[in-house]
């Protein structure tokens, strides 16, 4: 009969499982866990398990059983994680393995789909009632009554927080709402294919920003992989045919202030225990808060009364329909975009990412039938590469996965 202990997990160094003969695995508060190992260990050093990183371990398998039982080469079964990765180190045909590929296939079809019926909707809605205050404020009410209605019905966990919680969160929501706002007034000058090659610029302005005011250094590779993307936004600009200043403003202030909320929450969200889904549903909730009174301001009442009024003699009462489903759409394809990067690699993660920017772009010239000359669809083409090849070079050189987080838009 084999056992389990699962243990919490604790860190130790890869060259620890290289020990000699008469050595057993000791810890710094010296508990003795795990028996020496063989000496064919050894000869084993082409282990996949890095020999300099921080390992790991989740659980150990044939120990503390009643009958104590031996895999042939008299090896403890342990499971381990290095430190940069998310997942227990395992063969690629366990049944674990399989499952959790068939999960990310779930997530990113999910959030791929999601993100696509937000950016149709989005765009119908800002065709016939143009009032990208009012459009972005109801998104965040949207979103914000479904997680309350969520936690009153127990269906996601109530998050644990306090008032140092939310002093952290202002600057982030901050960000998060003009953002949000900016790249919904872009949406509604400018095509939405334009707007997300525009947006696909963002990497450039977090390097320029971490480098002159925070004072972080870069690899030279990834100062390079912003020449495409900068490149490339540029010649998609110069091209675009429904070129329009407000729009192409509007997604630069959106790429700024995402790159600024992504500092904000990196500095303020360290050692905070708030999963994903909880954390965008708090932030969405204090980014209405900020929002309402400047819609009200900016746009109010009788401008939406008459704008709707308007809307509903165009295009009927399916107007209210579009209106609901773009500020559904917008918090779901949000909460799974955040659901994901807690369960999967940052690398993965921003895979998924570009693959989403393509199918955006893509999906809404076919729909809205965009007119796109070959020039301008090569400098899409260049931007979005140069946003993937920035995206891994920045992560392979150790970089932490919180300026993903920037991306769900």
């Amino acid at each position: 009969m084999i056992s389990t202990v699962k243990q919490s997990a604790f860190t130790i160094n890869g060259c620890d499982f290289i020990r000699s003969k008469s050595q057993s695995l000791t810890f710094s508060h010296r508990f003795s866990l795990l028996p020496p190992l063989p000496a064919a260990m050894k000869s084993r050093r082409s282990s996949g398990v890095s020999v300099t990183k921080p390992i790991y371990v989740s659980s150990v398998e044939n120990f503390g059983g009643l009958k104590k039982e031996r895999s042939n080469d008299n090896l403890v079964k342990v499971k381990a994680y290095e430190a940069d990765r998310v997942d227990p180190i395992e063969g690629p045909d366990s049944k674990t393995e399989v499952a959790r590929r068939l999960k990310i296939g779930v997530y990113f079809a999910t959030w791929w789909f999601l993100n696509v019926i937000f950016n149709i909707y989005n765009k119908k809605v800002l065709n016939a009632f143009p009032f990208p205050w009012l459009t972005s404020t109801l998104s965040l009410a949207a979103g914000s009554l479904i997680m309350l209605m969520s936690w009153t019905l127990r269906i996601a966990e109530t998050p644990k927080t306090d008032l140092e919680f939310w002093k952290t969160l202002l600057p982030v929501a901050v960000a998060h709402t003009i953002g949000h706002v900016a790249a919904t007034v872009s949406m509604s000058k400018v095509a939405v294919s334009f707007t997300h090659i525009i947006k696909s610029g963002e990497p450039a302005f977090s390097v320029l920003v971490s480098r002159f005011l925070l004072g972080e250094t870069f690899p030279t590779a990834v100062y390079l992989s912003l020449i495409p993307i900068i490149g490339g936004c540029g010649l998609s600009a110069l091209t675009e045919l429904n070129f329009n200043w407000i729009g192409f403003a509007g997604a630069m202030i959106s790429n700024v202030a995402f790159v600024f909320r992504n500092i904000f929450s990196k500095r303020g969200m360290k050692g905070k225990s708030v999963s994903g889904m909880n954390y965008y549903a708090c932030l969405s909730m204090l980014s209405l808060l900020l929002l309402t009174p400047f819609a009200i301001a900016v746009e109010g009442p009788q401008m939406w009364a008459l704008g709707f009024e308007k809307a509903v003699s165009q295009i009927g009462p399916q107007i209210v329909w579009w209106m609901a489903a773009q500020s559904v759409f917008y918090h779901l394809y949000n909460q799974v975009s955040y659901m994901s990067l807690d369960e999967i690699s940052p690398l993965t993660f921003s895979i998924g990412n570009t693959m989403k920017r393509i199918s955006v772009i893509v999906s809404s010239i076919i729909i809205f039938r965009t007119p796109v000359q070959p020039i301008n669809a090569l400098g899409a083409a260049i931007a979005i590469l140069g946003t993937f090849l920035y995206s891994q070079l920045f992560l392979l050189n150790g970089k932490q996965t919180n300026i993903l987080r920037n991306y769900c838009r």
